[in-house]
C-alpha cells in the first residue's frame, strides 16, 4: 500500500484533536495524522487519542515517531504488544521501518521523501514558512510595554515590551489578526505632582531636548521636597483634581508631557524593532468610567466603606478592591474596567492579553473577577501573561536608570568586536546599525532564554559574546547562511535532485527544519518564548555542523544545487524564527 499523505486529496488543511487544531499542510503533522489513522485500525482505539500520544523518540536512531503503549492502558503486556504490532504494521514507501523497544513502538519514515517535502515547502512559503491559519477570522489584542509618562524606560518595561512583541508576532503567525497596544500610564495624582514640580524647577529647553530624563529629574526632586514640605502633596492633589475636572490650562501642560514622552519612547521602540497599532492611555477612559461605576452600583457590586466605593472580594481571597477613593478620584483598577469593555466592544476581540509583571498578579485577578461579577460574556477571554524580574541590569560603569543607556553600552561593545576584523568590517554598509541590531539581539535573547516567570540576572559581559547560546550567535548563523547563498550564485529554481542529500548532516538539518511549524503552534499554547529560542539554538548548531562538512563551493552542479536549496530553506526558517522573537535578521556582520 502507498501512502498519499504527501499529496493530500482532501481540501481540508486542518485537523482538530482534543479541541486543538493542527495544520496538516506541514509534513510532520500530516505523517502523524496518517500514522494515527493506521494505528487506530490496528489497535481499535480512537485516532485522536493516538495522535496526541505520538512523540519524538529519545534516540534519533529509533526514528521520527514513538508510541508509548502503556499510556493506552490496553490489556496484556505492553512490551509483547509492541513486538506484535511491529510485525503487523504495514510498511510502505513512507513508513519504512517499525521497531519495538520495550513498551515503545517506534516508526522511521523515509527521509528522502521528508527531505523533498520539507525543503520544497520552505522554499515555496519563504517568509511564511511555519505560519498557519488556525486563528483565521479572530482578533487578539496584546497590551504591552505600557511605561508611565515621565518615568524611565526600565528593565521591567523591557521584559513586557519584548514578550509582548513576541506574542504579537506569534499570534499573527498562527493566523490571528493582531492589535498591538501601548497602554500608557498617563493619569493619576502623580501627574499633579509632576506638574507642580515642573512649574517650580522645570526647564523648557531641557524638556524639548530630553523630555523623559528631565521630567524624571523633576519628579525625583519634587518627591524629595515633599519629605520636608507636606503641603506639596495637597497642592499636587488639587492640581490633579483640576485635571479630572477638565481644566484646560492644567490639561495643556499634561498633554505636552505626554506628546514629548511618546516621541522619545518611539525612538527606543524603533531600536527594539517594535511598533504599535494603537497608543492608548488611562486618561482615554476617564469619561467612560462614569458608566462603568454606575453599572457596578446598579448591579449592587460596590459598597461604601469609609467614604470610598469598594468591591468586596474577600470570598475569592482577593481582599477589598477600591474603585473610587473617598475624595471622588478613581484608580488604575477603575480605568482598567472601563478599558476592558471598550476594547472588546470596539475591536470585537476573541482575546485580550495583558503582558504585565507578576507583581501585578493580584491586580489582574481582581480585575478579571470584577468583570465576571459584572457578567461580561468575554471575561474568560481576558488573559494575564506575567513574567519575573530582571536583576542587576546595569551598564559597564555600574549605572542603571534608563534602558537607552544599556542599549548604547551593548552597541558600543558589539561595534568594538566588529572592528577586530577590518576585512569583514569594510564590507558592512552600515556598521553602527548592525552593531545596534546585535546589541538588541543580545539583550532580547538573554531575556527570552528562560521561562517567563523566572527572575534572571542581567550580565552584559555574557550577552555580548558571539559564542554560546546568545543573540549574536543566532545572528551569525543567519548571516553565514546568507553569505553562502550570496557567494555561490547558484540558481535553485527548476528541478532539484534531493536524493543527493543522503548524508546524516543533511537529513538532520531537514528534520530540524520540519519541526519548526509545530514549534510555532506549540509556542502559542505555552506562550513561552524560551521554547522558540531553544529551537533556534538547536537549529543553528545543526546548521553549523552541516556547513562545516557539506560544502557547496567546488561540488558538482546538481549536488551543489541540492545543498544550496537545503541551506536556503534553513535560512528562511532561522530568519522567520528571529522575526517571531521580534528581531531583525542580519545578512552581513
Amino acid at each position: 500500500m502507498t501512502s498519499n499523505i504527501l499529496t493530500p486529496t482532501s481540501e481540508v488543511s486542518m485537523v482538530t484533536v482534543d479541541n486543538r487544531v493542527w495544520p496538516t499542510t506541514y509534513i510532520l503533522n500530516s505523517l502523524r495524522q496518517d500514522l494515527a489513522g493506521r494505528l487506530s485500525k490496528l489497535l481499535e482505539q480512537p485516532a485522536d487519542k493516538i495522535f496526541l500520544m505520538l512523540e519524538k523518540p529519545k534516540k534519533e536512531e529509533h526514528g521520527q515517531f514513538s508510541l508509548p503503549l502503556p499510556q493506552l492502558r490496553l490489556p496484556g503486556n505492553p512490551a509483547a504488544l509492541a513486538q506484535d504490532l511491529a510485525k503487523r504494521f504495514p510498511r510502505d514507501e513512507i513508513f519504512k521501518a517499525v521497531t519495538a523497544v520495550g513498551p515503545f513502538l517506534n516508526f522511521a519514515v523515509d527521509t528522502a521523501h521528508v527531505l523533498k517535502e520539507v525543503i520544497s515547502d520552505a522554499l515555496a512559503k519563504k517568509e511564511k514558512y511555519g505560519c498557519n491559519t488556525i486563528g483565521a477570522g479572530r482578533k487578539v489584542l496584546v497590551e504591552y510595554s505600557s511605561p508611565n509618562i515621565a518615568k524611565p524606560f526600565h528593565a521591567g518595561h523591557l521584559r513586557s515590551t519584548v514578550i509582548g512583541n513576541f506574542l504579537t508576532h506569534l499570534y499573527r503567525a498562527n493566523g490571528f489578526e493582531t492589535i498591538s497596544m501601548n497602554y500608557l500610564g498617563d493619569w493619576g495624582k502623580q501627574y499633579g505632582l509632576l506638574a507642580v514640580g515642573f512649574l517650580r524647577y522645570g526647564s523648557e529647553e531641557e524638556l524639548v531636548k530630553e523630555p523623559i530624563r528631565h521630567l524624571f529629574d523633576v519628579y525625583v526632586r519634587i518627591n524629595k521636597e515633599i519629605e520636608t514640605d507636606p503641603a506639596i502633596d495637597d497642592e499636587a492633589r488639587a492640581y490633579f483634581k483640576k485635571m479630572e475636572g477638565g481644566d484646560e490650562e492644567t490639561l495643556k501642560l499634561w498633554r505636552r508631557f505626554c506628546d514629548l514622552s511618546i516621541v522619545k519612547y518611539k525612538e527606543i521602540y524603533s531600536r527594539l524593532n517594535v511598533s504599535f497599532d494603537v497608543y492608548s492611555g488611562e486618561s482615554h477612559f476617564e469619561k467612560l468610567m462614569v458608566d462603568r461605576i454606575q453599572e457596578l452600583k446598579d448591579k449592587k457590586i460596590v459598597q461604601e466603606s469609609q467614604g470610598a466605593q469598594i468591591v468586596d472580594l474577600e470570598a475569592d481571597g482577593l481582599g477589598k478592591a477600591i474603585v473610587v477613593k473617598k475624595d471622588g478620584t478613581t484608580l488604575y483598577l477603575t480605568r482598567d474596567i472601563a478599558a476592558a469593555q471598550y476594547r472588546f466592544e470596539t475591536y470585537d476581540l476573541a482575546k485580550s492579553i495583558y503582558v504585565i509583571a507578576m507583581q501585578q498578579d493580584h491586580h489582574m485577578k481582581q480585575l478579571i473577577r470584577i468583570l465576571e461579577m459584572m457578567e461580561k460574556p468575554w471575561a474568560d477571554n481576558v488573559l494575564h501573561v506575567n513574567f519575573g524580574m530582571v536583576l542587576g541590569m546595569k551598564t559597564r560603569k555600574g549605572q542603571v536608570v534608563f534602558l537607552e543607556d544599556i542599549l548604547d553600552d551593548a552597541r558600543d561593545v558589539m561595534h568594538a568586536v566588529m572592528k577586530e576584523n577590518p576585512e569583514k568590517y569594510a564590507q558592512i554598509e552600515n556598521p553602527e546599525e548592525v552593531a545596534d541590531t546585535l546589541a538588541v539581539s543580545a539583550i532580547v535573547i538573554q531575556d527570552m532564554s528562560a521561562r517567563r516567570i523566572k527572575d534572571y540576572e542581567f550580565k552584559i559581559e555574557r550577552v555580548t559574546k558571539f559564542e554560546g547560546d546568545t543573540g549574536p550567535y543566532l545572528q551569525y548563523a543567519h548571516a553565514r547562511l546568507c553569505s553562502i547563498q550570496r557567494k555561490s550564485g547558484i540558481d535553485i529554481t527548476g528541478p532539484i535532485d534531493y536524493s543527493l542529500l543522503n548524508e546524516k548532516e543533511a537529513v538532520d538539518l531537514a528534520l530540524m527544519i520540519a519541526q519548526y511549524p509545530e514549534i510555532v503552534q506549540e509556542a502559542r499554547l505555552s506562550m513561552e518564548p524560551c521554547n522558540i529560542v531553544a529551537y533556534l539554538m538547536g537549529l543553528s548548531r545543526v546548521v553549523s555542523t552541516a556547513l562545516d562538512r557539506l560544502w557547496v563551493m567546488g561540488q558538482k552542479e546538481e549536488l551543489a544545487k541540492a545543498r544550496m536549496a537545503l541551506y536556503v530553506s534553513a535560512r528562511y526558517t532561522l530568519g522567520n524564527g528571529l522575526v517571531l522573537l521580534g528581531l531583525k535578521p542580519l545578512e552581513r556582520m
